[in-house]
């Protein structure tokens, strides 16, 4: 046997369906030489030859902290993993709690590149989504005609379900390949249209690889800022797309960073801060009720279901907030305190953007730029609408727009 790393008390192993006989000598020594071998009841049987130490099936719940496994810290652990650890695997999780100095990993192919290489598309020219126990709806703004998706699925109804939110979103035309248990035995591919989708008996280990195609008018979430109104559910308060576009221009996000939508209305600003990156958070505070049942709606239907929608009037409501890298103010802004307590919790570096319609909100943006500095800037939008039997320009109410970088006070 080789000798293993003795600075490294933690190995992770990845496992396919294929068991013992498709990992490497290194990871059948790591899981030979442990203690303790971690995993899924699966994954304790796939290994069960190799396993001579304590097998110890994942807690029900999963505990995410990953108390039982860090306890035994210095002594011979290995944990079993699906595929790639590392790919939306207990790897992520293990090393929010154990130094990477501290373990060795050993992965095997992940799902998405056993899919990849069974039909032929180059992984970097795919999306690729994890559903397996994520909500669905994530992969809505994935779906653009002509584009290729291949999602990891949670269990056996999972492709069911991908084909009805596809037919129910315009790409019913869609063709799907469901690929079950790869690697293993019991490996089975097959085809079959979204609005068509009939299939039985489904292995509960399965990724479903989608050719996107549209049947009529599809629901396609467009790739930039300032979305059709007409994609949103909202009563009026709505913050309308060229001024959305704007607005989500000087909240200039980058990737990681997490967004304040005050007084947010239909969740517009929230939602498409979300959409300009996987790794974008927003935080939605909305003091009326049925908005913000109608901000929670748009977030699902929009694929954003990461959104937090916090229920009451700022700036009460935002005490205890974790602290953003931008904030949105578009409702409320006028109410006292709302720009103190705002300014005050945001991030050094980080961006205010505040719109106002009314001259009670235009005063105070007027004070905010003599207080503090930063921009002012005057939005007006004109749309053709018919003048009797001609057309004419309708104005809109103008807008204007302070925006203000915390840590370039006058």
């Amino acid at each position: 046997m080789r000798a293993l790393n003795q600075s490294r008390w933690l190995s992770i192993v990845g496992i396919g369906e294929d068991g013992v006989n498709g990992l490497g000598d290194n990871a059948r020594d790591a899981i030979a030489a442990a203690a303790f071998v971690f995993g899924g009841k699966r994954h304790l049987e796939l290994a069960s030859s190799l396993i001579t130490g304590e097998s110890r099936p994942w807690s029900t719940p999963f505990d995410p902290a990953m108390r039982a496994v860090v306890a035994l810290r210095g002594k011979r652990v290995c944990v079993l993993a699906s595929g790639d650890p590392f790919c939306f695997g207990v790897g992520a999780t293990l090393s929010r709690h154990v130094p990477a100095d501290e373990f060795v990993s050993y992965p095997s192919s992940s799902a998405f590149s056993l899919a990849a290489s069974r039909l032929g598309w180059p992984l970097q020219e795919i999306e690729t989504v994890s559903l397996h126990g994520r909500p669905l709806d994530l992969i809505r703004p994935l779906l653009h005609p002509g584009r290729r998706v291949i999602a990891l699925t949670s269990d056996e109804r999972g492709p069911a379900e991908l084909a009805a939110l596809l037919t129910e979103s315009g790409f019913g035309k869609s063709q799907l390949t469901v690929l079950e248990a790869l690697g293993g035995q019991a490996e089975r591919i097959r085809k079959v249209q979204a609005d068509e989708f009939a299939l039985q008996d489904i292995h509960m280990l399965n990724v479903v690889a989608i050719d996107v195609a549209a049947n009529g008018p599809p629901r396609v979430l467009p790739l930039g800022f300032g979305l059709d109104d007409a994609l949103f559910e909202h009563d009026g308060q709505i913050t309308k797309r060229e001024i959305r576009a704007l607005t989500l221009s000087a909240l200039s996000p980058r990737r990681g960073e997490l967004l304040w939508d005050i007084g947010a209305g239909s969740g517009s600003i929230g939602i498409e801060w979300m959409l300009a990156d996987p790794s974008m958070k927003a935080i939605a505070i909305e003091a009326h009720p049925e908005r913000a049942a109608r901000i929670r709606r748009n977030a699902v239907s929009f694929g954003v279901p990461g959104l937090i929608v916090v229920e009451g009037e700022a700036p009460s409501a935002i005490h205890g907030l974790p602290p953003p890298d931008a904030i949105f103010i578009g409702g409320g802004g006028s109410e006292p305190g709302v720009f103190e307590t705002a300014a005050a919790a945001l991030k050094s570096g980080g961006r205010l953007v505040a719109n106002a319609v009314t001259l009670e909100m235009e005063a105070v943006l007027l004070t905010a730029k003599a207080t503090l500095g930063g921009s002012l800037i005057r939005m007006d939008v004109s749309r053709a609408s018919p003048v009797g039997a001609m057309q004419g320009w309708k104005p809109a109410m103008p807008v204007t727009q302070w925006t203000w970088t915390k840590g370039t006070e006058p």
